[in-house]
């Protein structure tokens, strides 16, 4: 994209960068379509006297642009040295030793290093700079560097054992308003998937226990169990989002967090009739353990001390309040536990909100506090058709949430929730909580209502003797309400969860995005009061409602968020595909190709060895 346009060059603002090229015209590089049509504006309201030119970073006028300037400037740097051979000389040796003695500078001061790939998709903000680490280059270098063989060959040499402890390091952090992240790339490592599967089938033996028995009294036990697991949960995913340590002793504490998770689990079923005291055991054991990890990390790294030892206070305080719940009666237990369950939600959250309004408090206790916590770490054919037709229904609503949640509400992401405001990632938070504890619970329900043969067509004998005696000829009142309302809250916690996000702006968008997340709202609404039909649904017809207005859903997403101007049905066909290669580089090929020479790719790669330099070959 390249226009010209007649006005004074604005002053550089940082949203955009200014060349001239050799011919003394002005050229405006925009980070965006979005960017470069502001700047357009604003070129054009300017007195009209001045002729530039507008592009796109990474665009091929940029990239021509930026050739042509490179080719000048080096012709004009080949004549002084013709002219001018001795000054030139001396001036080169001292710009030499000037670079060497920046890096230097650079290497002990100045901790500012480009931004993750990643960052694109969570926003990018000028409050977030990472923080240089002891370690080889960041996995995340631009593909197009060089690296000598020598580098290679001496990278490939540096390898290392795993030890059984390592000094913890932290991956990021919170200070002055800032987010320091470790410039390494971060992997998901194989225990953390581990983990995550595993939760997924506590959450399921979690939502058909309360399923088989559809009672407010199940819903309560349900809230309980499901608030407590997804807290063993998310501080064990919080721990390995917080340290970097990969050593053997962090994954002997993850089998430690696992074992006391399964057993926790196992004592769900008959918790409030026998197995309470052994249930809130295995909790308060992970609990526990993870107060004195802290409370040793705190000593291991005294600059997020205050923030651990306050994470600390907040475990204790509520351990025994569990502690209290398993000598208590029936009614004292419940009003220990729902005492107990705001302290460990909520609290954690009040901690954050007083370093992020220290400046609010200034000469109070809580600035005091507040100084304490200055750093904080940063996270189935004819008979058999009807129960088929009802688990494909099924399917198609899972499947739709998923689209929604990931290709809908993570579409042109400008700034995550956790990047926008702490007030944000908060909310964020809390409606994963609700989202997930609803939808499991309309997932417990559903594989009720996949089995009951309250249908003309569907025959129980056609079911196999296990799920035959699941059957039921009736649907309960209060197994409708787990399903549409879980279904509902479900679906509107995700119109919360987008809207606590920062999306980029869409010109020409067929429908604003608040104008589909309260059609969201309203389809949610619907949901949560359709067990107010009763039998007059049966189930068959009660899954085929609840999936058609999950499509109708969708489908308006996906509807407003195109453009009147552009088609919807089909893309672009002549969309250059681009290829990358790896060899390797020396220094006298650079040289050839900056002179317009070319190098055959069939030398290169029969002198390749397995570098990781990258030749764009597009």
């Amino acid at each position: 994209m390249s226009e010209k346009i007649h006005s004074d060059p604005p002053p550089h603002t940082g949203r955009w960068r200014q060349f001239l090229r050799p011919d003394g015209r002005t050229v405006h590089v925009a980070a965006s379509p979005a960017v470069a049509e502001a700047l357009r504006r604003q070129l054009s309201q300017e007195t009209p006297d001045y002729e530039c030119d507008l592009i796109i970073h990474g665009s091929p006028e940029h990239l021509e642009v930026i050739r042509e300037i490179h080719a000048h400037n080096e012709e004009k740097r080949n004549a002084l040295r013709r002219t001018h051979t001795d000054a030139y000389a001396e001036f080169e040796k001292v710009h030499a030793e000037l670079d060497a003695l920046s890096a230097e500078l650079s290497a002990l001061t100045d901790k500012d290093v480009a931004l993750d790939a990643n960052f694109s998709r969570y926003g990018y903000s000028a409050h977030i700079r990472t923080r240089e680490m002891d370690s080889p280059a960041s996995a995340s270098a631009s593909a197009t560097s060089i690296r000598s063989q020598q580098d290679r060959e001496a990278e490939r040499l540096r390898g290392e054992s795993m030890k059984f402890w390592k000094r913890p390091v932290i991956r990021q952090y919170f200070h002055k308003g800032l987010i320091w992240r470790a410039s390494e790339t971060t992997e998901v490592a194989s225990f953390e998937l581990f983990v995550d599967l595993l939760y997924v089938g506590i959450i399921a033996i979690n939502g058909d226990r309360a399923a088989e028995d559809p009672t407010g009294t199940a819903l309560l036990q349900f809230c309980v169990t499901f608030i407590l697991s997804w807290k063993l949960w998310s501080e064990l995913t919080l721990i390995v989002s917080w340290f970097e340590t990969d050593d053997i002793f962090q994954r002997l504490c993850v089998l430690f967090f696992l074992v006391c998770l399964t057993g926790y689990t196992t004592n769900i079923t008959n918790a409030f009739d026998s197995t309470y005291t052994a249930m809130i055991s295995f909790y308060l054991a992970e609990r526990l353990f993870q107060a004195a990890y802290f409370l040793w990390t705190a000593r291991l790294l005294p600059m997020i001390r205050g923030m651990l030892i306050g994470s600390v206070i907040l475990i204790v305080v509520p351990s025994a309040l569990w502690i209290g719940s398993t000598r208590a009666d029936d009614s004292t237990r419940l009003a220990l536990i729902w005492v107990a369950i705001p302290i460990e939600l909520f609290c954690p959250g009040i901690m954050i909100a007083i370093v992020r309004t220290s400046d609010r408090w200034e000469g109070t206790p809580i600035a005091r506090i507040a100084r304490y916590l200055q750093f904080y770490p940063a996270i189935n054919i004819e008979h058999k058709s009807t129960f088929f037709g009802k688990a494909i229904l099924g399917l198609i609503q899972v499947f739709t949430l998923n689209m929604i949640y990931f290709d809908i509400d993570s579409h042109n992401l400008y700034t995550h929730a956790i990047r926008r405001h702490y007030i944000a990632f908060m909310f964020w938070m809390w409606l994963h909580l609700l989202f997930i504890m609803s939808f499991v619970l309309a997932s417990g329900a559903l594989s009720k209502l996949v089995l009951a043969h309250d249908c003309a067509t569907a025959d129980p004998a056609t079911l196999t003797a296990t799920y035959a005696q699941k059957s039921e000829p009736e649907i309960a009142l209060g197994l409708r309400w787990f399903y549409c309302a879980g279904l509902g809250i479900a679906l509107a916690c995700m119109a919360g969860i987008s809207a606590s996000h920062q999306h980029k702006t869409i010109g020409s968008q067929r429908v604003l995005k608040r104008h589909r997340l309260t059609l969201r709202v309203g389809v949610a609404a619907i949901l949560a009061c359709l067990p107010l039909a009763g039998a007059r649904l049966t189930s068959l017809q009660l899954l085929a409602t609840t999936t058609g207005l999950v499509l109708f859903v969708l489908g308006a997403d996906l509807w407003g968020c195109t453009c009147e101007h552009e088609a919807f049905w089909q893309g672009e066909r002549n969309r250059r595909c681009r290829y990358a290669a790896d060899c390797v580089l020396r220094r006298e090929d650079m040289e050839v190709m900056k002179r317009g020479g070319v190098r055959e790719v069939e030398d290169l790669a029969r002198r390749d060895v397995g570098g990781k330099g990258v030749l764009d070959l597009s």
